[in-house]
């Protein structure tokens, strides 16, 4: 189990926020999901973790990792 936690750009109203898995704060709040979308690739980069993408109705959309994949994709 990895202790580091992922991002997550979640609708906030008539924004968009980026939030740390477990966080009760968010990091940041944007007037575009774009915009949340760079800053969240931006941490998850930084800390080597998850991005998770989710849409307006708040269902995850799209993930990214950015961290050392724990085991190699099969093929």
């Amino acid at each position: 189990m990895r202790s580091k936690k992922g991002q997550h750009v979640v609708p906030s109203g008539n924004n968009w926020s980026v939030r740390r898995a477990g966080a009760s704060r968010a990091s940041g709040t944007f007037p575009t999901q774009k915009e949340a979308i760079e800053e969240a690739r931006r941490i998850a980069r930084a800390q080597k973790t998850e991005l998770y993408i989710h849409g307006e109705d708040g269902r995850i959309r799209e993930r990214n990792s950015y961290g050392n994949d724990s085991y190699p994709p099969k093929g």
